[in-house]
C-alpha cells in the first residue's frame, strides 16, 4: 500500500500534470470505487464543467480541488493515476476514467479495486469520514515529542501497532514503521508505553527523518508502485530491514529477521534491536 511519500509524490506529480484541466466527462467502469455519492450519476454530473485548482495530501489520501467540490481519493494497495491523451490505448484494470476539455484523460488504474473516491462540497470534507478520524501530519507543527508522549504512554499495544494508527498520526505504513523502528533501535514489539524518554525523542526524530528522506527519493518501490508519470521511486535502495530477509544487518552485520507484529510481516535486527 503506498505510505505517505508515494503518495505526496504521486501528489507532486499530477500537481504538475491536472492543474487548470477542466472535466468534460467522467467514465466509470466499476462503480464499487465511488463511495460518496451514491448513485454515481450525480459523481459524474457534479464533476462535469468543473476545474481542478489543486491537488492536497491528507495523511494517505488524496484531495483534488475542484470549484464547488473535493474529491478525496485514497489508492489503496494498487491504485495508479496517470494522464494519457484521449484515444490513447488503455492499461487494462483501468476503472474511472475523467476526460478534459483539452483532450487528455486521468485514468484510474486498480488491479485489485480496492481504492475509494469519495466526493464533498469543498470543506466538508475534513469533518468527515474518512479524513476525520485522521491524526496529525508527521510534518506538522502538531505532531512534537510530547504529543507522540502523550499517545504512546495511553496504551501497552506494541509499538508498532501505534505507529500504524492512522487515528495516532498519519502517514505511516508497514515499510516506514519497520524502518523507523530500526533506525530508533526499537524493537517493535516492545509495549508503547514502557518506551524511555530518549527512545521517544529518537523515535521522533527518526519517524520525520525517515519519511522526508524517502519523500525526496520519491517514495518506495517495493512491488508495483509508480507516480503519475510511471516513474519509480529509489528509496528502497536506503532501506535497512524491510524486505531484507536473512541479509546482513548494514550496521552489525546480523541477518534480518522477519516476524509478525500487529498483525503484518515485520522486519527486525535482533542484535540492533532488542526487546528490552
Amino acid at each position: 500500500m503506498p505510505e505517505l511519500p508515494e503518495v505526496e509524490t504521486v501528489r507532486r506529480t499530477l500537481e504538475q500534470l491536472v492543474i487548470g484541466k477542466t472535466v468534460a466527462g467522467v467514465e466509470i467502469r466499476w462503480p464499487n470505487i465511488i463511495k460518496k455519492p451514491e448513485p454515481t450519476d450525480q459523481f459524474t454530473d457534479a464533476l462535469i464543467g468543473e476545474t481542478i485548482r489543486g491537488v492536497q495530501r491528507r495523511g494517505k489520501f488524496l484531495i483534488f480541488e475542484l470549484d464547488r467540490y473535493n474529491l478525496v481519493s485514497h489508492l489503496r494497495m494498487e491504485g495508479k493515476y496517470r494522464v494519457h491523451d484521449q484515444g490513447e490505448e488503455e492499461e487494462p484494470h483501468t476503472h474511472v476514467i475523467f476526460k478534459f476539455s483539452d483532450g487528455t484523460e486521468l485514468r484510474y488504474r486498480d488491479v485489485r479495486k480496492f481504492g475509494t473516491m469519495h466526493l464533498f462540497l469543498s470543506g466538508e470534507e475534513l469533518g468527515s469520514l474518512p479524513l476525520s478520524q485522521l491524526g496529525p501530519e508527521p510534518f506538522s507543527e502538531e505532531f512534537t515529542v510530547e504529543y507522540m508522549q502523550e499517545k504512546l504512554m495511553k496504551t501497552q499495544r506494541p509499538i508498532k501497532a501505534v505507529l500504524l494508527d492512522q487515528t495516532v498520526f498519519v502517514g505511516l505504513g508497514n515499510i516506514y514503521v519497520d524502518e523507523a523502528l530500526f533506525r530508533s533501535g526499537i524493537h517493535p514489539l516492545k509495549k508503547a508505553n514502557s518506551l524511555h524518554p530518549e527512545e521517544l525523542v529518537r523515535l521522533h526524530k527518526e519517524v520525520v527523518a525517515t519519511l522526508l528522506e524517502a519523500v525526496e527519493k520519491g517514495g518506495s518501490t517495493i512491488r508495483s508502485y509508480l507516480n503519475g508519470q510511471g516513474q519509480i521511486g529509489t528509496f528502497q535502495e536506503a532501506l535497512f530491514v524491510y524486505g531484507r530477509t536473512g541479509e546482513p544487518c548494514k550496521i552489525c552485520g546480523q541477518p534480518i529477521e522477519k516476524m509478525k507484529a500487529a498483525g503484518r510481516g515485520t522486519h527486525v535486527c535482533p542484535s540492533c534491536q532488542p526487546l528490552t
